[in-house]
Formats: structure tokens, C-alpha cells, sequence
């Protein structure tokens, strides 16, 4: 450590002798806090010198811990600005608040840091008197990296004095507490329960705070892009009638995506569609509201691309291509399509929270074809969208199952159409209502929608699919051949959720199969209806209604079923239900009484109809996932397919999301996911999970790549282990065989090498999964 350095750790340590002292001296010491300016242009030395050097520590150091609605203390440092607005102590999920909180949606709630400064946000960097003693003083981020720095991480493979559970109590000190903090927690520094920095890190990180924290401007806009941005915002912002509710709609299904323009050959760069006051040529004035179907309050809305400013972090990254191909295709169905739209829907909540009544002008072939042909990103907002946490939004689903989408082209018929034209009463959603006050009350009114909404859907499919005919699994879109959104499965990993494409791992004990109204319905229940700021009511309806919606994909899949095993195959995934809920389950099933049209050969049927599906959808399906062609040994790569038929464990063995490096004969690396998928007697119940889950039919699934956002475990091996790892791994009985395991093989948080580990990780991803890789995140990353 330089001297410099070292004076400022003394210095540091003498000014903490005495909380109280710092505490009331601080503005006598350094000045009053004034927000400061720490944008330096693009391309100048400063700037290059920030992106070079400075922002690669922040990234692979901060960023994976704080990022997202569930960064420590609201603290997002995945951008210039979410430094610059620092930390906060309010806090975004709880799950007791009786009224909605406000916003603070970074690039969204307010445009200055001054602006969070009111909101109650305190800064992290020094906005006292700028010079080197103050810019070190007085930052909270230099007193933790300090603090982290006279307090190394302790010497311990299971770390002892953390709280690293996901709901732990946050101790959000602000820089004049900071002396306090340090004493209650000296070994709580920061990177808090990891490994410290490297000399060379942490030395980045010292000389650009106590030389002010200066940061790049964002990167200017290429003419190859301006081109692109052009092109698509022309084709947003047209004045017919027609244009203006098709961009709405699109909007409310884009919104959260980041988008890229595949076209152009390079490295993706990453926009967002937005709501502005003002048309393209003209700076972007962004229109905020809670929710994107919000009334704008302007007369007339402009829709965007601009910029997404933040490093890409994985739990929030949704990729979406903008292309010469899709253009095509939205003017196919939105412009070219035959239809009148005489007047643009109200904003008025009754309205525009119903997809069904506020575009009911707009043909539902359109709507649905849009949905489907990205569906992996329609399915990926309810998964990924609104909430980074939520064991109260994912317990609504098994922990993996498959997904297959009714054929646009056969469900575009004038009957189905004015079907769901007539139901937009029943289909009416909680996103409705910005606050819910009685929430079981609320359950049971839409409950009784729900029901009179399958009692005509019901009729309508008796008399559609009248001994069987048309229901066969020709209903379900098989992407045209050659769209591999067609098939898709789901992973629930408790508190975090992932989808991808193919249908992954051994046959699931579900599948949806989901219909227009039922995938439109999931978006606006759970993604643009879903306040991650509601109070409570809001956020159980929200959760309860998704029951219904659940069941009626599930439903759908059981129909292609012979009738007489429908009921038998339903009662299996809902074992010791509640009474209510079995009468709900009768309600949902029974009334639909048509014999399936598929043929079948064997009593076996839900295996049969799964490989009946896969040949159909052969076409679009990759072995991108597949331990296939990894460059390892023929015998190797059999023991690896091994691991998908491991089933039973412990409750507190095996984690949600291991990943695991496997380094070849020859030097080459492949990183898999390990995914434990938790089984349950059913999942109809709300707060008593640990009730329904059967450990002991717990099952694996093994991928090359990744999958999933929040490691909970590294582990690495050499190609010639991996026997050994699975025969540890089929014989763990408890915790202490898991412990074993992880002597063995584990890259533990407390390890030295956890930061090279975790750097080689990534550089991984980035180059095998260029387009979806987004840094992972180590909140649940475990501690044993």
C-alpha cells in the first residue's frame, strides 16, 4: 500500500475514534454537502481511463451484488447515475406495507441527483469539498473499502457474523454513521462477506475516489444506430389511427426489453423503448408513470429508443432483436392487416388495464402472432420483469415444466375471436386497482369471474371440439418449423426463476399449453399490472390470481389427454389440496368433457403425448443446453447425462443453482449449471410451502452454460473427477456428505480464489452466450 494510502486508512481510523465527533464536525471538517458533477466527455482521457481501468473493478466487484430492485440499501451500481444517487434506507420489498410506497425507479422517478437527494437517497461519494483528504473521508465508499482493508475477511471456510439471508436486516449507514457502523461490524466492509480486493483493485478504486470519482458520459450514438433508431421510431410514431394503437400495444409488451438491432454486425448494444412528450428529432422527454398503461397526461404520446445506460446484469437482461425480418412481420400484422380502428382507447384505469377491452379494435391474429414469436421474452417478463425476489410471486409454479402456445394460425377463427371479444368482463385483472384493502374479499370476487369465464369457455370448447375433433396436438404451433420459441421451459429456483428455449432435462411432471387470452392475461397480471411498490393487497391477489391462470394452462395440456385420466393426472400434481381448491380444480376440469383426438398406443400417455410433441417440434429444437459435443470424453460426457436421473435429497443439501467448471484433458474449459428442481405435493398453497414440498423426489438437471442468475455455488473439477463427483453427488444423504462435496471441489465466497473464479465465470458466458450474458449475481451465493 502507498503512503498516501496508508495516511488515509490512519486518518480514517482516527476520525471513527468518535462517532459523535464525526458525526457533527463533518460539515466543519469538509464543507456542506453539495451534489457535485461527475460526468467527464466521452472519449477523453478521464473518460477512457474510467472504462478502461476503474469501471471493470466496479462491475466484477460491486455490480454483482448491487444491481436491481434487490441491491443492499436501493445502492445500483450499474451506472454512472445509480452511483451519483447512492443509497437509501426505505426499503422496496415489504411484504406488511398497507399502502403502495412511491417509486423510485432509477432513470424513471427523477432526473437529477438533487431530485434524489429529496427522495431521502444519501450519497456514496463525497460531496463535501473536493480534495483528496475529503474525497476519502467523506465517502462511504472509500471508509468500506478502508474498512474492509483493516478488517480482512476472516480466515474461515463457513464465514461466522454474516447474515447473508435474502431478507436479512439491512444496516444502510450513510457516511456520518459510518464510524458507528464499523464499530458495531468491523468485518462487514465492503466487498461485504466476500474476499477483499486485490492490491492492484483496490488501489483503481482509491486513486479514482480521491481524485473525485469522475465518471464517463454515456457512449454517443453511432450513425449505424442513429440509422436503426430512425428507422424504427418512424415506424412507431405515425399519426394514423391505426399506428397509434398498435404502438401502444407494443409498447406495453416491450417496454423492459432491451432491445438490439441484430442487423448491424458487431458487439449488441442495448436501447429501451419509452413513453415521451415529445416526437423523434427532438430530446427525448420521458413520460414516468407506475404503470406503462398509465394515463401520459399529454395529448399525444411518442414512443423512443434510447440508450440503456447500465452494465448488463443477467437478472434483469431480456434481450430482444429489432430486425429487417421482424419490421416485415409488424407491418404484415399491424399496418397491412385489414381493420378500422375508429377511435383510441381511454386511459382510464377500467379500461386500459384489460388488454381485452383497450384492443379489442385490434385483430387478435395480430396480437397473438406478436406474442408467440418471441415468446421466450413474453414468458421472460413474468419471470423476469417486475421483481428481482419473490418467493410470493414464483411459488405459484412448479419448479420445472414445459411450455407450448396454441397455433395463431388455427385459433384465428371469427368464432374464437368474438369468444374472447365477449368476455372481456371476466377477463378483467387486479392491475386494476393500484391498492387492494381486502384482499380475500378481492380473491373471491375474481375468483367467481374466473369461474364464469370457464363455464363459457367450456361450452364454447364442448361444442368446438365435439368428439374430438380438432383436438389433437396439431393445436399446438410448432413455430412454423422454424421458430424455436415454440417450445419452451420454465425453472423455478425458489426465489428467482428462468426460461429458455427447448425443452430442457428430463420430461417435466407438467406442461401449459397457453391459448391468447391466457398469455396476454399473465402479461398484464404480472408484468405490466404488477406494482413492485404496491402494499400488500396489490402483491397476494396478484399472487392468487396466477393460480387461476396456472391451472388454465395446465388444463389445456390436460385435455389432450384421454378424459378418463384427466382427473387422475390433475389429482397427482395437486395432492392433499384444500377442499376449496379441489372444488375449484372440479369446476376447472370437469365441465370440459370432449374425448381427446390424439391417438394413443400406449398406457402410458403423458410420456407418449411428451414424445409425440418433441417429434412434432423436432424441427425447432437445439441441443444448445445438451451435454452434447463439450470436447470431453465419450464416457465423460454419458456420466454427465447421468446427472438429470438423480432424484432425492435432504432439505438442507444440495442449493438451487451450482455452477460448475470442468476443465479437459486438453486445457479446454466448459461451464454447466447444475439446477435442483424442488419437488411438491402441490403448489396451491400460499404461505405454508415447507407443508407441500417431498424432498425425496427432488430431481437434477445438468446444463452446459448457464442457467439461472443467482449462483448459489462454484465448483471446479477436472474432467477426470467427474465420476467422482457424481458418485458423491448420488449418494449425498445429508449435510455433512454435502460438506464433504464442497471440500472437495467448491470455489467457497471465502476462498481467495473466489474473485479469479469468478472473473474466469464470466468471460465464459460473455463469449459462448454473447447476446444473453449479463454479469450473475451473488446475493444468494452460500455460505457453508
Amino acid at each position: 500500500m502507498k503512503a498516501r494510502h496508508l495516511i488515509a486508512l490512519i486518518s480514517v481510523i482516527i476520525f471513527s475514534g468518535c462517532a459523535t465527533y464525526a458525526g457533527i464536525n463533518f460539515d466543519q471538517l469538509f464543507g456542506k454537502e453539495s451534489v457535485r458533477e461527475r460526468e467527464v466527455p466521452y472519449g477523453t482521457a478521464l473518460a477512457e481511463h474510467y472504462i478502461q481501468d476503474v469501471k471493470p473493478v466496479i462491475d466484477g466487484r460491486c455490480v454483482v451484488c448491487h444491481a436491481c430492485y434487490d441491491a443492499p440499501c436501493q445502492l445500483k451500481m450499474s451506472s454512472t447515475q445509480g452511483i451519483d444517487r447512492g443509497g437509501s434506507k426505505n426499503k422496496i420489498y415489504n411484504g406488511t406495507r398497507l399502502t403502495a410506497t412511491t417509486p423510485t425507479r432509477l432513470f424513471e422517478d427523477a432526473e437529477t441527483t438533487q431530485e434524489w437527494r429529496d427522495f431521502n437517497f444519501h450519497p456514496v461519494l463525497n460531496e463535501r469539498n473536493q480534495t483528496s483528504q475529503a474525497n476519502v473521508e467523506a465517502s462511504l465508499i472509500a471508509k468500506m473499502l478502508l474498512q474492509k482493508e483493516e478488517f480482512p475477511l476472516p480466515q474461515q471456510e463457513q464465514l461466522e457474523g454474516f447474515d447473508f439471508s435474502i431478507y436479512r436486516t439491512e444496516q444502510c449507514t450513510t457516511v456520518e454513521e459510518h464510524a458507528s457502523y464499523q464499530k458495531d461490524y468491523p468485518n462487514w466492509g465492503m466487498p461485504f462477506g466476500m474476499p477483499n480486493l486485490s492490491s492492484s483493485e483496490f488501489k483503481t478504486l482509491m486513486n479514482w475516489l480521491e481524485t473525485g470519482a469522475l465518471m464517463s458520459a454515456n457512449k454517443p450514438i453511432t450513425h449505424q444506430e442513429q440509422q436503426q433508431i430512425a428507422k424504427w421510431e418512424t415506424f412507431f410514431n405515425q399519426s394514423d389511427l391505426k399506428t397509434q394503437l398498435s404502438s401502444r400495444y407494443l409498447y406495453e409488451h416491450l417496454y423492459l426489453f432491451h432491445l438490439y438491432f441484430s442487423d448491424i454486425n458487431n458487439e449488441p448494444r442495448f436501447f429501451n423503448l419509452v413513453r415521451s412528450s415529445t416526437p423523434p428529432g427532438k430530446p427525448v422527454e420521458r413520460i414516468s408513470t407506475r404503470r406503462p398503461y398509465d394515463d401520459p397526461s399529454v395529448e399525444r404520446v411518442y414512443y423512443r429508443l434510447i440508450p440503456e445506460l447500465g452494465t448488463t446484469v443477467d437478472k434483469t437482461h431480456m434481450p430482444y432483436a429489432l430486425n429487417s425480418s421482424r419490421y416485415d412481420n409488424w407491418v404484415k400484422w399491424f399496418v397491412e392487416s385489414e381493420y378500422t380502428v375508429s377511435n383510441l382507447p381511454s386511459y382510464e384505469v377500467e379500461v386500459s388495464a384489460n388488454p381485452m377491452t383497450a384492443f379489442v379494435q385490434l385483430p387478435v391474429k395480430s396480437r397473438f402472432n406478436f406474442l408467440v414469436d418471441n415468446a421466450q421474452n413474453t414468458i421472460m417478463a413474468f419471470i423476469k420483469g417486475p421483481v428481482c425476489r419473490g418467493q410470493l410471486a414464483l411459488n405459484v409454479i412448479n419448479d420445472r415444466f414445459w411450455v407450448f402456445f396454441v397455433d395463431p394460425v388455427k385459433a384465428n377463427v371469427p368464432e374464437i375471436n368474438a369468444f374472447y371479444t365477449s368476455q372481456k368482463q371476466n377477463l378483467k385483472l387486479p392491475g386494476e386497482k393500484e391498492t387492494i384493502i381486502a384482499p380475500v374479499t378481492n380473491w373471491i370476487s375474481y375468483s367467481k369471474q374466473q369461474a364464469r369465464y370457464l363455464k363459457a369457455k367450456s361450452d364454447f370448447t364442448n361444442e368446438w371440439f365435439v368428439n374430438g375433433e380438432h383436438l389433437t396436438t396439431g393445436v399446438i404451433w410448432n413455430g412454423a418449423e422454424v421458430n424455436p420459441n415454440a417450445a419452451l421451459t420454465v425453472f423455478r429456483h425458489f426465489d428467482s426463476a428462468s426460461v429458455v428455449q427447448g425443452l430442457v432435462g428430463q420430461k417435466p411432471k407438467t406442461a401449459w399449453i397457453i391459448d391468447y387470452a391466457l398469455l396476454e392475461r399473465i402479461h398484464y397480471l404480472l408484468v405490466a399490472g404488477f406494482d413492485v411498490y404496491g402494499n400488500f393487497g396489490h402483491q397476494l391477489v396478484t399472487r392468487l390470481y396466477m393460480d387461476f391462470l396456472r391451472l388454465e394452462g395446465e388444463s389445456n395440456f390436460l385435455s389432450l389427454l384421454p378424459k378418463d385420466v384427466r382427473h387422475t393426472e390433475l389429482n397427482s400434481w395437486y395432492q392433499d389440496q384444500s377442499e376449496h381448491m379441489s372444488n375449484f380444480l372440479t369446476r376447472n376440469i370437469k365441465p370440459f368433457d370432449q374425448p381427446s383426438g390424439v391417438i394413443y398406443k400406449t398406457d402410458n400417455y403423458k410420456s407418449e403425448l411428451f414424445d409425440r410433441i418433441k417429434v412434432e417440434l423436432n424441427p425447432v429444437l437445439n441441443d444448445r443446453f445438451n451435454i452434447v459435443n463439450t470436447g470431453f470424453k465419450p464416457e465423460t460426457e454419458a456420466i454427465l447425462n447421468k446427472f438429470d436421473h438423480i432424484v432425492g435429497f435432504s432439505e438442507d443439501s444440495l442449493p438451487q443453482i451450482s455452477m460448475i467448471m470442468i476443465e479437459a484433458e486438453d486445457g479446454n474449459k466448459q461451464l454447466f449449471t447444475l439446477l435442483r428442481n424442488n419437488a411438491h405435493k402441490n403448489i396451491s398453497s400460499l404461505f405454508n410451502e415447507e407443508k407441500n414440498r417431498t424432498p425425496e423426489q427432488d430431481d437434477l438437471t445438468l446444463v452446459r452454460g448457464v442457467i439461472g442468475s443467482y449462483p448459489a455455488a462454484f465448483w471446479r473439477l477436472k474432467e477426470d473427477e467427474v465420476p467422482k463427483l457424481y458418485q458423491m453427488l448420488s449418494s449425498m444423504q445429508n449435510e455433512e456428505d454435502y460438506v464433504k462435496l464442497l471440500d472437495r471441489f467448491a470455489i467457497r465466497r471465502s476462498s481467495p480464489e473466489f474473485w479469479p473464479f469468478s472473473d474466469l465465470v464470466h468471460q465464459w458466458y460473455k463469449q459462448e452466450q454473447p447476446v444473453e450474458f449479463g454479469l450473475l449475481d451473488y446475493n444468494r451465493f452460500e455460505n457453508r
